[in-house]
Protein backbone atom coordinates (compact mmCIF):
# COMPACT_ATOMS: atom_id res chain seq x y z
CA UNK A 1 0.00 0.00 0.00
CA UNK A 2 2.60 2.84 0.73
CA UNK A 3 5.09 1.63 -2.16
CA UNK A 4 2.01 2.33 -4.58
CA UNK A 5 1.21 5.66 -2.43
CA UNK A 6 4.34 6.74 -3.08
CA UNK A 7 4.89 5.21 -6.73
CA UNK A 8 1.65 7.95 -7.35
CA UNK A 9 3.82 10.82 -6.76
CA UNK A 10 6.75 9.46 -8.14
CA UNK A 11 5.06 8.79 -11.55
CA UNK A 12 3.40 11.96 -11.65
CA UNK A 13 6.73 13.60 -11.04
CA UNK A 14 9.03 11.55 -13.46
CA UNK A 15 6.14 12.23 -15.93
CA UNK A 16 6.37 15.65 -16.05
CA UNK A 17 9.93 15.43 -17.04
CA UNK A 18 8.91 12.81 -19.51
CA UNK A 19 6.31 14.83 -21.23
CA UNK A 20 6.06 18.71 -20.31
CA UNK A 21 4.16 19.91 -22.70
CA UNK A 22 1.19 17.01 -21.79
CA UNK A 23 2.24 17.88 -18.04
CA UNK A 24 1.67 22.15 -18.83
CA UNK A 25 -1.64 21.65 -20.28
CA UNK A 26 -3.63 21.69 -17.20
CA UNK A 27 -1.09 23.90 -15.47
CA UNK A 28 -1.29 27.09 -18.52
CA UNK A 29 -5.35 26.90 -17.50
CA UNK A 30 -5.36 27.19 -14.49
CA UNK A 31 -3.16 30.18 -14.69
CA UNK A 32 -5.62 31.64 -17.52
CA UNK A 33 -7.72 30.91 -14.90
CA UNK A 34 -6.03 32.85 -12.43
CA UNK A 35 -5.10 35.65 -14.52
CA UNK A 36 -9.15 36.63 -14.51
CA UNK A 37 -9.42 36.07 -10.99
CA UNK A 38 -6.50 38.63 -10.91
CA UNK A 39 -8.05 40.75 -13.13
CA UNK A 40 -11.85 40.88 -11.13
CA UNK A 41 -9.89 41.71 -8.13
CA UNK A 42 -10.18 38.41 -6.54
CA UNK A 43 -7.25 38.45 -4.61
CA UNK A 44 -7.46 42.15 -3.39
CA UNK A 45 -9.92 41.56 0.02
CA UNK A 46 -11.85 38.82 1.28
CA UNK A 47 -14.81 41.01 0.69
CA UNK A 48 -13.54 41.41 -3.19
CA UNK A 49 -13.01 37.60 -2.91
CA UNK A 50 -16.75 36.94 -2.42
CA UNK A 51 -18.01 39.43 -4.37
CA UNK A 52 -16.72 37.76 -7.57
CA UNK A 53 -16.67 34.41 -6.83
CA UNK A 54 -19.36 33.67 -9.23
CA UNK A 55 -18.06 35.91 -11.93
CA UNK A 56 -18.98 34.48 -15.42
CA UNK A 57 -15.97 34.89 -16.62
CA UNK A 58 -14.49 33.54 -13.75
CA UNK A 59 -16.73 30.41 -14.09
CA UNK A 60 -16.16 30.03 -17.83
CA UNK A 61 -12.35 29.66 -17.24
CA UNK A 62 -13.21 27.53 -14.31
CA UNK A 63 -15.22 25.01 -16.38
CA UNK A 64 -12.03 24.93 -19.04
CA UNK A 65 -10.20 24.35 -16.10
CA UNK A 66 -12.30 21.41 -14.71
CA UNK A 67 -12.20 19.49 -18.09
CA UNK A 68 -8.56 19.78 -18.59
CA UNK A 69 -7.79 18.23 -15.34
CA UNK A 70 -9.35 15.13 -17.01
CA UNK A 71 -6.97 15.18 -20.23
CA UNK A 72 -4.16 12.83 -17.46
CA UNK A 73 -7.12 10.31 -18.35
CA UNK A 74 -6.18 9.42 -21.66
CA UNK A 75 -2.24 10.05 -21.64
CA UNK A 76 -0.92 9.43 -17.67
CA UNK A 77 -2.88 6.45 -18.03
CA UNK A 78 -1.09 5.17 -21.41
CA UNK A 79 2.11 6.17 -19.69
CA UNK A 80 1.42 3.92 -16.56
CA UNK A 81 -0.48 1.41 -17.81
CA UNK A 82 2.93 0.64 -20.21
CA UNK A 83 5.48 1.18 -17.65
CA UNK A 84 6.22 4.33 -17.65
CA UNK A 85 6.69 5.06 -21.17
CA UNK A 86 6.69 8.02 -22.50
CA UNK A 87 6.06 7.09 -26.36
CA UNK A 88 3.11 5.57 -25.31
CA UNK A 89 1.69 8.34 -23.61
CA UNK A 90 2.13 10.93 -26.27
CA UNK A 91 0.84 8.35 -29.16
CA UNK A 92 -2.94 8.51 -30.12
CA UNK A 93 -4.12 5.43 -30.73
CA UNK A 94 -7.24 5.41 -32.63
CA UNK A 95 -9.30 2.59 -30.74
CA UNK A 96 -8.02 3.84 -27.36
CA UNK A 97 -8.64 7.22 -27.73
CA UNK A 98 -11.94 6.33 -29.09
CA UNK A 99 -12.67 4.64 -26.03
CA UNK A 100 -11.54 7.32 -23.40
CA UNK A 101 -13.34 9.86 -25.32
CA UNK A 102 -16.59 8.25 -24.33
CA UNK A 103 -15.62 8.47 -20.68
CA UNK A 104 -14.19 11.74 -21.08
CA UNK A 105 -17.66 13.50 -22.19
CA UNK A 106 -19.10 11.49 -19.76
CA UNK A 107 -17.16 12.81 -16.72
CA UNK A 108 -17.26 16.33 -18.72
CA UNK A 109 -21.25 16.23 -18.71
CA UNK A 110 -21.22 15.11 -14.83
CA UNK A 111 -18.60 17.77 -14.20
CA UNK A 112 -20.43 20.87 -16.16
CA UNK A 113 -23.75 19.78 -14.35
CA UNK A 114 -22.09 19.76 -11.01
CA UNK A 115 -21.19 23.87 -11.64
CA UNK A 116 -23.84 24.79 -13.44
CA UNK A 117 -26.80 22.55 -12.80
CA UNK A 118 -29.19 22.45 -10.39
CA UNK A 119 -28.39 20.99 -7.01
CA UNK A 120 -30.25 17.55 -5.79
CA UNK A 121 -31.38 20.00 -3.34
CA UNK A 122 -33.51 21.94 -5.32
CA UNK A 123 -34.70 19.17 -7.89
CA UNK A 124 -35.59 17.06 -4.53
CA UNK A 125 -37.71 20.92 -3.52
CA UNK A 126 -35.22 21.12 -0.24
CA UNK A 127 -33.88 23.27 1.96
CA UNK A 128 -31.57 24.22 4.65
CA UNK A 129 -30.04 21.20 6.89
CA UNK A 130 -31.82 18.70 4.39
CA UNK A 131 -30.29 20.29 1.26
CA UNK A 132 -26.73 19.37 2.71
CA UNK A 133 -27.52 16.27 3.82
CA UNK A 134 -28.80 15.44 0.48
CA UNK A 135 -25.81 17.06 -1.06
CA UNK A 136 -23.95 15.11 0.92
CA UNK A 137 -25.77 11.75 0.06
CA UNK A 138 -25.34 12.30 -3.75
CA UNK A 139 -21.71 12.78 -3.25
CA UNK A 140 -21.20 9.84 -1.25
CA UNK A 141 -22.86 7.49 -4.00
CA UNK A 142 -20.68 9.10 -7.17
CA UNK A 143 -17.87 8.20 -4.99
CA UNK A 144 -18.65 4.59 -4.20
CA UNK A 145 -19.99 4.67 -7.98
CA UNK A 146 -16.90 6.15 -9.11
CA UNK A 147 -14.13 3.82 -7.44
CA UNK A 148 -15.90 0.75 -8.60
CA UNK A 149 -15.91 1.71 -12.59
CA UNK A 150 -12.66 2.33 -11.99
CA UNK A 151 -10.86 -0.46 -13.68
CA UNK A 152 -13.23 0.86 -16.90
CA UNK A 153 -12.28 4.29 -16.81
CA UNK A 154 -8.19 2.71 -16.99
CA UNK A 155 -8.89 -0.20 -19.63
CA UNK A 156 -10.10 1.28 -21.86
CA UNK A 157 -7.00 4.78 -22.96
CA UNK A 158 -5.50 1.23 -23.19
CA UNK A 159 -7.55 0.29 -25.76
CA UNK A 160 -9.07 -2.54 -23.90
CA UNK A 161 -12.75 -2.77 -24.85
CA UNK A 162 -13.80 -5.79 -23.21
CA UNK A 163 -13.92 -4.59 -19.51
CA UNK A 164 -16.87 -2.04 -19.35
CA UNK A 165 -19.10 -1.02 -16.08
CA UNK A 166 -20.01 -4.08 -15.17
CA UNK A 167 -17.02 -6.56 -15.66
CA UNK A 168 -14.86 -3.29 -13.73
CA UNK A 169 -17.54 -3.74 -10.65
CA UNK A 170 -16.61 -7.44 -10.35
CA UNK A 171 -12.63 -6.43 -10.50
CA UNK A 172 -12.95 -3.72 -8.10
CA UNK A 173 -15.63 -5.71 -5.75
CA UNK A 174 -13.90 -6.79 -2.45
CA UNK A 175 -10.88 -3.65 -2.74
CA UNK A 176 -13.20 -0.93 -2.03
CA UNK A 177 -11.60 0.55 0.84
CA UNK A 178 -8.09 0.00 -0.44
CA UNK A 179 -9.09 1.67 -3.66
CA UNK A 180 -10.61 4.49 -1.52
CA UNK A 181 -7.47 4.72 0.31
CA UNK A 182 -5.41 5.13 -2.98
CA UNK A 183 -7.75 8.43 -3.86
CA UNK A 184 -7.32 9.93 -0.52
CA UNK A 185 -3.77 9.75 -0.42
CA UNK A 186 -3.73 10.72 -3.98
CA UNK A 187 -5.90 13.64 -3.53
CA UNK A 188 -5.77 15.14 -0.26
CA UNK A 189 -1.89 16.34 0.02
CA UNK A 190 -1.92 18.58 -3.23
CA UNK A 191 -5.55 19.68 -2.45
CA UNK A 192 -4.75 20.87 0.63
CA UNK A 193 -1.78 22.73 -0.64
CA UNK A 194 -3.96 24.10 -3.24
CA UNK A 195 -6.67 25.66 -1.11
CA UNK A 196 -3.56 27.34 0.99
CA UNK A 197 -2.30 28.48 -1.82
CA UNK A 198 -5.82 30.29 -3.18
CA UNK A 199 -6.91 31.05 0.02
CA UNK A 200 -3.64 32.18 1.67
CA UNK A 201 -3.25 34.76 -1.60
CA UNK A 202 -6.05 36.35 -0.66
CA UNK A 203 -4.75 40.77 0.61
CA UNK A 204 -1.38 39.80 -0.19
CA UNK A 205 0.32 42.05 -2.49
CA UNK A 206 -0.01 41.63 -6.25
CA UNK A 207 3.79 41.22 -6.22
CA UNK A 208 3.25 37.97 -4.32
CA UNK A 209 -0.05 36.71 -5.13
CA UNK A 210 1.63 36.45 -8.99
CA UNK A 211 4.01 33.83 -7.69
CA UNK A 212 1.86 31.78 -5.41
CA UNK A 213 -0.83 31.31 -8.68
CA UNK A 214 2.09 29.93 -10.60
CA UNK A 215 3.27 27.88 -7.76
CA UNK A 216 -0.61 26.47 -7.57
CA UNK A 217 -0.99 26.10 -11.36
CA UNK A 218 2.11 23.43 -10.93
CA UNK A 219 0.39 22.11 -8.12
CA UNK A 220 -3.02 21.68 -10.26
CA UNK A 221 -1.05 19.96 -13.37
CA UNK A 222 0.50 17.75 -10.32
CA UNK A 223 -2.95 17.13 -8.54
CA UNK A 224 -4.27 16.00 -12.09
CA UNK A 225 -1.82 13.29 -12.46
CA UNK A 226 -2.20 12.09 -9.20
CA UNK A 227 -6.15 11.85 -9.25
CA UNK A 228 -5.22 9.51 -12.70
CA UNK A 229 -2.69 7.56 -10.99
CA UNK A 230 -4.79 6.46 -8.05
CA UNK A 231 -6.87 5.02 -10.55
CA UNK A 232 -4.30 3.45 -12.12
CA UNK A 233 -2.95 1.61 -8.76
CA UNK A 234 -5.93 0.59 -7.11
CA UNK A 235 -7.43 -0.88 -10.75
CA UNK A 236 -3.99 -2.56 -11.30
CA UNK A 237 -4.06 -3.98 -7.67
CA UNK A 238 -7.28 -5.15 -7.89
CA UNK A 239 -7.07 -6.56 -11.50
CA UNK A 240 -3.73 -8.79 -10.36
CA UNK A 241 -5.48 -10.07 -7.27
CA UNK A 242 -8.86 -11.28 -10.12
CA UNK A 243 -6.08 -12.87 -12.11
CA UNK A 244 -7.66 -9.97 -15.39
CA UNK A 245 -5.11 -8.32 -17.46
CA UNK A 246 -6.09 -4.03 -18.06
CA UNK A 247 -4.19 -3.99 -21.04
CA UNK A 248 -5.73 -5.40 -24.57
CA UNK A 249 -5.24 -8.92 -25.46
CA UNK A 250 -3.53 -7.10 -28.57
CA UNK A 251 -0.39 -6.47 -26.43
CA UNK A 252 0.30 -9.59 -25.60
CA UNK A 253 -0.10 -11.55 -29.21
Amino acid sequence: MWSDTKAIYSSAWTFAFACPILFLIPALLEMAQHVVEMKIGMYQSWASAKAVEHSNWRSIFGTIKELSLLLPGYWFIRYLGYGNNAEHARQIDLRAFGLWLVIFIISAFLSAWSLFGPSVGSMLALTGKAAVIAAIALAGVQLVIGIYLTAWVVAWPLGNGAIGPIKSSKIMLGYFWRAFAYYVTGMLPLLVLHYALGLGAIGRPEWLVWPMMIIDALVTAMLALTLTGNMWFAARYAARAKGVSLLPSSYFS
